[in-house]
């Protein structure tokens, strides 16, 4: 079938919306009409370091309504509101202990390019485009593997839900899958995006006793406040590990890093107390530890944690669930743009003007 979809032919360039061709799904894959789909930073780094080869159609946190169902497929039916998350193996080690997000054919599966089967979906002019992260989602349709795939609650706006799908589940995830901070424990999150203020609304949930924001943009740092931050810090206005200690009287129990930046992610270690913990999400470059100072001596941990380590079928709809009660107020952190104002939505992200840009499709 012929749909309309936003193109990356290069390196670096601007989306491009133009006509493809979407195959048919497999007997295993469940055909989407796109309601919405989440701006991701990782689509942002896919699109300038070309983690995927190009032509591709990027998106990967689409939400939309099943159209058609292959003949395998027993656990969706067409009419279902679903949201759209990662791909997976499904049968290595990893996935079947429930640890998907570090599914042994990760890599290939959402980067590559190319579905489970070693084919493409998508077409143009006689020649493949890339699928990324099993889904493409930056579409009118897509056609997805069923077990990427969340059915949700219709009680809920479909176009709303599809950051579920990977940045706001990573932030939510590494707090209650990972970490599971005590009751009345203390957390620092670094950084205040969508990630990170997915952490703090988590923390809340759980009934952190200090839950301190730090970022380097106030506006940012009084959203955090709002969803749930006990104390919030400007990094370029104080010392970070110095007030962090004062505050907790000795350092944080977890901390979670979300913004990559070697300087940060530092902070972030000095600041836990002796048998800390710190999640890393972000996407980092090479950094030098004194290991013996800054991890082993005290006794700390460093992780790192994928797509909050959940089980997407699982884990999504207790998301909703926390948003319909009222605790996990997901909607302050998005704007919504038309299809048409893709690129328009991506650069609102970069320069911060936007926290979750949420692209409506149909």
């Amino acid at each position: 079938m012929k749909i309309k979809a936003a193109i990356t032919h290069g390196l670096g360039e601007n989306f491009n919306l133009e006509e493809v061709v979407l195959s048919e799904p497999k007997e295993n894959e469940v055909l989407v009409k796109i309601a919405a789909t989440g701006v991701c930073h990782t689509d942002a780094v896919a699109r300038d370091l070309g983690l995927t080869p190009f032509p591709v159609v990027l998106g990967h946190e689409g939400a939309g309504i099943v159209e058609k169902v292959g003949s395998a497929v027993k656990t969706i039916k067409p009419g279902a509101h679903v949201v759209l998350t990662f791909a997976s193996c499904g049968h290595c080690e990893n996935c079947l202990t429930g640890h998907s997000s570090v599914c042994l054919e990760f890599n290939a599966l959402n980067f590559g390019g190319i579905m489970d089967d070693g084919t493409h979906r998508i077409h143009q002019d006689n020649r493949a485009v890339s699928t990324f992260f099993g889904q493409s989602s930056f579409a009118t349709y897509a056609v997805v593997n069923e077990k990427n795939i969340v059915e949700v609650d219709k009680d809920v706006d479909i176009s709303l839900l599809g950051p579920l799908g990977c940045g706001i589940q990573t932030g939510s995830g590494t707090v209650l899958n990972r970490l599971k901070p005590a009751f009345g424990s203390s957390i620092a999150v670094y950084g205040s995006g969508a990630v990170g203020l997915s952490a703090i609304m988590a923390a809340k949930i759980v009934g952190c006793k200090n839950i301190i924001a730090v970022d380097i943009h106030d506006s940012r740092l009084e959203l955090a406040k709002e969803l749930g931050a006990t104390h919030t810090l400007n990094g370029l206005k104080i010392d970070v590990v110095t007030e962090i200690k004062e505050i907790t009287k000795g350092g944080t129990h977890y901390a979670i890093e979300t913004t990559g930046v070697p300087a940060v992610v530092k902070q972030s270690i000095h600041a836990l107390r002796p048998l800390g913990q710190c999640a890393i999400v972000g996407i980092t470059p090479e950094i030098t530890f004194d290991v013996h100072n800054d991890i082993m001596a005290e006794g700390k941990t460093v992780m790192g944690v994928i797509e909050g380590d959940s089980i997407p079928k699982v884990f999504i709809p207790q998301l909703v669930e926390y948003y319909k009660n009222g605790q996990f107020p997901l909607d302050k952190l998005v704007k919504f743009y038309n299809f048409e104002e893709i690129n328009e939505a991506f650069e609102d992200s970069k320069k911060g003007l936007t926290v979750k840009p949420i692209l409506k499709i149909s």
